[in-house]
């Protein structure tokens, strides 16, 4: 199985959220379950069958993320030194070229991924264009509104 990039932050979130599933939502929900089968009749018991549905949901999430984190390559982008180039984990400062608008991303993994906070998948597109850039290099990046150019203005690891 491939390696899957993630942050420090990322996997931090992810054990997070794992040991939330496992010791509070699963047995909250095998509890459910129990309540529900003493009412008797399953055939035509709600609280049962979404009770069933909810324990499903819950056990599959634990496969994805146990999943996700044994194929984790897990990096702390405080760590890496990539000599002022554009890498997974660093912080980017851009301008885009025609409007000067200026915005900050990290480089982050897929599930990590929130633009409100300024954290771009490596998969997407700006992401794509900007992996390699250093400081003053100009990124093109084709998008769905068409092409914008942005300047790297600077490249941080934290």
């Amino acid at each position: 199985m491939a390696t899957i990039p993630i942050t420090k932050r990322g996997a931090e979130k992810l054990k997070d959220e794992l040991h939330k599933l496992k010791t509070i939502d699963r047995p909250a929900v095998i509890n459910a379950i129990a309540e529900a089968r003493a009412q008797g009749d399953l055939s035509e018991n709600a609280e049962y069958d979404a009770a069933k549905d909810r324990q499903g949901f819950i056990e599959g999430r634990i496969q994805e993320i146990e999943g996700k984190l044994s194929a984790a390559q897990v990096i702390d982008p405080s760590e890496v030194d990539a000599g002022g180039r554009v890498v997974f984990g660093a912080t980017v400062e851009l301008e885009e070229e025609t409007s000067g608008e200026k915005v900050t991303y990290q480089i982050v993994g897929e599930d990590e991924a929130d633009l409100k906070l300024g954290l771009i998948n490596i998969s997407s597109p700006i992401a794509r264009a900007l992996i390699g850039k250093e400081e003053g290099d100009v990124a093109v990046v084709v998008a769905p509104g068409g092409e914008k150019s942005y300047e790297v203005v600077a490249v941080h690891y934290r």
